[in-house]
């Protein structure tokens, strides 16, 4: 027997059990972005590979080493997108969404990076990504944040840390790139791989180590904060009065500088402790020159994504409640007659009940293999439709999660009282 072609490593299925929590999540959040006004856009999983150079920035980790790049027939360089904010971009500048407007967009779809698997972290992964247009002030990233807020409040999360940080301006990252540069240097011996590889390519990173050896090195290291330019600052402290106003609780890291070049001004990462090392479930911030940088018009921009495997593991972990598919009823026929009337009367009860889940017995069966099936489906009533009932156009109904409710037969109208309440 020739061997089972299996998923790809970091590639999974999503099986009928588990996707029944992914809809669940999806409809929350959707319902929410819907509330605050954001309208969706749908982008291609593949782009041209210059999209993500000119974006990320050639010397990430992303582009250098976790991409899924191919030449295709043409000759052209394609790859599948690793995130979704340069699509998005390409998109508003291709079809003329973002010169003198506002626009308050998000999306969702699956993403690709060639990384280690980890729990939660996957080579295909899924997000919901949120941006916003046109808006240069910084109520906008007080809005983005609140919204994030509100997705663990409606979800019932509570292990969550904002923490926060200003970038500022280009220019003034600049200034203190160079500083860090010298620090560094003066400090080779101490680096690991990674960072020295960093250190004239893209030093803010080594900022962002997970390496504990280096911690005291990076909290010695000069601060991003003496290095800001006055708008920047202002900007900063204007957010954090709007996130005082709404109550809304952050503690300031001033080493966030997250993975991406495009960040200007703004960023901020949502984190717990209930994922182990790789706790940020949902990060964002400002991309002002993003826009331009892609061949646009100048453009402030905001945005940020969270993680869809990431945030299911962190609901799992913080609720008892199951997420999972429940089937108002299962309909058993038994007897002459019974199949083609049990098979209308699920699609009048559809045609009442709109969002009633029902399933019809098929493949025959006695009635204990057909009750077997009905328990097995999780279904939380029977209804048993069988000569006698058919003749006095009844159903039986069972209680399958509750042994002490007796078995009753109620005409077809009551069994659609009894399932809308």
């Amino acid at each position: 027997m020739a061997n089972q072609i299996q998923s790809i490593r970091g590639m999974h299925d999503v099986l009928p059990d588990d996707s029944a929590a992914w809809q669940w999540l999806e409809d929350r959040l959707r319902a929410i972005l819907q509330s605050y006004g954001y309208r969706e856009i749908r982008m291609p999983i593949v782009e041209k590979t210059e999209l993500f150079k000119r974006s990320i920035g050639e010397v990430t980790d992303i582009v250098e080493k976790e991409m899924y790049t191919f030449t295709d027939r043409n000759g052209d360089s394609l790859t599948l997108r690793p995130e979704g904010t340069a699509s998005c971009v390409r998109a508003g500048i291709q079809h003329g969404l973002l010169h003198n407007q506002q626009q308050r967009l998000w999306y969702q779809g699956p993403m690709f990076r060639h990384e280690r698997p980890q729990k939660g972290r996957y080579r295909q992964f899924h997000q919901i990504g949120v941006e916003t247009f046109g808006i240069a002030t910084p109520e906008i990233d007080a809005e983005l944040i609140a919204l994030s807020a509100r997705l663990w409040k409606v979800l019932g999360v509570t292990d969550v840390t904002l923490e926060l940080n200003t970038l500022g301006s280009p220019q003034a990252r600049q200034a203190y790139r160079e500083k860090l540069v010298s620090y560094f240097s003066d400090h080779q011996q101490d680096l690991d791989d990674d960072s020295r590889r960093r250190l004239d390519s893209n030093p803010l990173r080594i900022l962002d180590s997970k390496n504990p050896e280096m911690l005291k090195l990076i909290e010695q290291a000069p601060a991003l904060a003496d290095y800001l330019d006055t708008e920047s600052a202002e900007h900063f402290e204007k957010l954090k009065s709007l996130l005082d106003h709404l109550e809304i609780n952050y503690q300031l890291n001033p080493r966030l500088v997250r993975g991406l070049d495009y960040y200007t001004k703004t960023v901020f990462e949502w984190v717990t402790k209930s994922l182990g090392a790789q706790g940020t479930i949902c990060a964002g911030g400002r991309y002002d020159g993003l826009v331009q940088q892609l061949g646009g018009r100048e453009t402030p921009a905001a945005g940020f994504a969270l993680g869809v495997e990431r945030l299911l593991e962190l609901l799992k972990s913080s609720q008892e409640k199951t997420l999972s598919h429940q089937l108002d009823a299962y309909l058993l026929t038994m007897g002459e007659g019974t199949q083609e009337a049990g098979l209308k009367l699920a699609e009048h009860m559809r045609d009442k009940l709109p969002a009633l889940r029902i399933l019809v017995n098929a493949g025959g069966g006695g009635f204990k293999a057909q009750m077997k099936r009905a328990d097995k489906s999780g279904a939380r009533f029977a209804l048993i439709l069988g000569e006698d009932e058919l003749q006095a156009g009844q159903v039986s109904l069972k209680n399958l999660r509750d042994a002490t409710i007796e078995q009753q037969k109620i005409n077809y109208e009551e069994a659609l009282n009894l399932l809308s309440a």
